[in-house]
Parts: C-alpha cells; sequence; structure tokens
C-alpha cells in the first residue's frame, strides 16, 4: 500500500462553481516536495489539512473531520475505461491518490499510518456537487458517480507531520464494526433508511453525519 501522490490545489477563478466567490480549489495538482498535514480547526473556520491546499467554501468543506480527502489509483482507472479519457492524480479533488488500498471500504475509524509520522482517521464518504460536475465536464456526473458508490474517504488528523509521495501506507487500526465509507456514501445519498446503521461507527463517526442519524432514529425508529 504506497501514497502514488500528494496533491494541492489553489483558488482558482471558474464559471462553473457554485461558491458565490466564483473560486475553488478543486483543481489539485501533485507536488513532489514533503507537505505538512496537520488538524486545520473547526469547519467554517478551518481549511485544508494540508500546508499550501486551497479550501475555498469553507462552510461546506475542509475543517477537523474533513481535512483530507482521499482516493484510490484503482477508482480512477475505472472511470478511465469508463470516461475514454486519461484522469490523472489528484483528477477527482483528492488530496491523497493511494495504490493498493480499498478506500472506499475502509471502515469508518480506520487509521492508517503515511510515512513515518503522519496517522490519518476515517471519517466520511465525499458527497458530489456541482462544482465537481462542472470541474469533470461530463454530463450527469453526480448522478453517475453516485451510482457508481465509490466516493472516496474524507480524513481526520490523529497525529501531524510530513508526507510526501511514495511514502508507505500501512492500517494501524481497524475498528470493531462494518460501518464502511461505501455504507455511509448510500446512507447520506440513495439509501437515508441505512442512517441507523451509521451508528455503530461511534465517536469516529464525522460529528453532521451522527447528526443525521440520530435525527432518523428519532423521526423513523431504526
Amino acid at each position: 500500500m504506497e501514497l502514488l501522490s500528494v496533491n494541492l490545489g489553489r483558488a482558482k477563478a471558474v464559471a462553473y462553481t457554485d461558491n458565490p466567490e466564483g473560486v475553488t480549489g478543486i483543481d489539485k495538482r501533485s507536488v513532489d516536495g514533503p507537505v505538512r498535514v496537520a488538524a486545520p480547526g473547526p469547519k467554517g473556520i478551518g481549511g485544508s489539512g494540508l500546508a499550501g491546499d486551497a479550501v475555498c467554501k469553507k462552510q461546506h468543506h475542509g475543517g477537523d473531520d474533513q481535512a483530507v480527502y482521499a482516493m484510490a489509483r484503482e477508482d480512477l482507472d475505472e472511470w478511465e475505461g469508463e470516461l475514454g479519457r486519461s484522469l490523472a492524480n489528484g483528477a477527482f479533488g483528492e488530496n491523497l491518490t493511494t495504490r493498493g488500498i480499498d478506500v472506499s471500504g475502509a471502515l469508518i475509524g480506520e487509521r492508517w499510518r503515511l510515512g513515518p509520522e503522519v496517522v490519518l482517521e476515517v471519517t466520511s464518504a465525499r458527497i458530489p456537487c456541482g462544482t465537481f460536475q462542472g470541474h469533470m465536464d461530463e454530463k450527469r456526473w453526480v448522478k453517475r458517480f453516485t451510482q457508481r458508490g465509490a466516493p472516496g474517504a474524507y480524513l481526520r488528523v490523529i497525529q501531524p507531520g510530513e508526507i510526501r509521495t511514495g511514502d508507505p501506507v500501512e492500517i494501524v487500526h481497524r475498528p470493531d464494526h462494518d460501518v464502511t465509507v461505501a455504507l455511509a456514501f448510500r446512507a447520506m445519498t440513495t439509501e437515508r433508511p441505512l442512517q441507523p446503521r451509521l451508528l455503530a461507527a461511534g465517536e469516529a463517526l464525522h460529528p453532521e453525519l451522527r447528526k443525521w442519524a440520530l435525527e432518523y432514529v428519532e423521526k423513523h425508529g431504526g
């Protein structure tokens, strides 16, 4: 298991973003040197967990529980076949492009060590938005991405430090439940009755998902 690339984005003015300020950091590019990783602060205030990476709509992106976004190279390769075009590492706006890890199959609360220092914890799934669709320039992209059900994972920073392209990735903790990123994604999008199952992930679950799941249980039972 390895980190194929570390990807950073700069704020860029584009016509397709739903950000009122008209800029987005979704166009991320691979960088060679070491990158500092640390908890950025609460959502709405903190941005990316990676130094030099722009988060332009902080009410929806970034913050401690969405500090880092990871995508498997294997999933990008599958999309290449479907779309008929090449997808560089970072093409989906991910900070980390990995190989050898089932990112969407990772458990909420699973912890990864990257290189000698950094430890990250899986919190939730990425939800596609209009900016993502505009960036990809593919018809019905949000629907197609949702139907595939392999969204990649958001992670929080447990132990800060530096990472770089080529670092080994080791899974150092797997929690004792069956709540995967893919399951969380389905519960958030196409299969809302799954939401009570997310509560088995405990405190590791993204606070917003936990709130939604508790509200679902209060309203519908489960």
